[in-house]
């Protein structure tokens, strides 16, 4: 497996001005499945993003993110190392116009402070999977690492892509499979830090609550 990147670059701008439209109120159940500490956005986000012309991809059914992806195949394969997932995640808090209309409508909606409260956060999530004909089935690396800096963020981003595209991932695999004793049994954090500490890469950081 070859990793190939891709050229997306994180947005620095890290909130959105523009409003809705003034003649919408906005009720409960936009605030409905509200993410604090991942990336999905509820349905009043979703009308702002239209808003500042940022829309968000749907990342599973019923989740909607700014994400772009950040790795692909070189050829997609069915048995051996592949990629599950390799995204650059977004979220946006509100400035300007757009905190003003926010503010109003918290007054009667006091749900939508939550919106208010945001710290703008960005993110890097990679999986890469192993599957064979022998019915061999494991994450060979999952690692995500979130932050509200995006100075500091980007320079994790280019920092694990020199790392990630250094990989023999069959080779990894091999040995990985060989060492299973030592990985297999444990809990999934406990897990992620054998293969972090494996791969020579960063302990991950991810789930950080988003609120001021």
């Amino acid at each position: 497996m070859q990793l190939i990147l891709s050229n997306y670059q994180f947005n620095e701008t890290a909130t959105w001005q523009r409003p809705i439209d003034y003649n919408y109120t906005p009720v409960v159940s936009d605030m409905e499945l509200f993410d604090q500490n991942g990336y999905d956005m509820c349905p009043l986000e979703m009308k702002y993003a239209e808003a500042n012309q940022d829309p968000g991809k749907w990342h599973r059914p019923n989740h909607v993110a700014l994400k772009h992806n950040w790795f692909k195949d070189e050829q997609l394969s069915n048995s051996g190392p592949h990629i599950n997932h390799a995204l650059c995640f977004e979220r946006k808090g509100y400035s300007g116009e757009a905190m003003a209309q926010l503010h109003a409508h918290a007054k009667t909606n006091n749900l939508i402070y939550k919106l208010i409260k945001i710290k703008p956060k960005w993110g890097l999530d990679i999986s890469i999977d192993y599957t064979d004909a022998d019915g061999n089935v494991f994450e060979l690396l999952h690692w995500e690492w979130d932050g509200f800096d995006h100075d500091e963020v980007n320079e994790k981003k280019q920092y694990m892509e020199k790392i990630l595209q250094r990989v023999d991932w069959k080779d990894a695999a091999d040995t990985m499979l060989k060492r299973k004793e030592e990985w297999h049994h444990l809990d999934f954090f406990s897990q992620s830090e054998w293969k972090t500490k494996f791969f020579g890469v960063e302990k991950e950081r991810f789930k950080m609550v988003l609120w001021n």
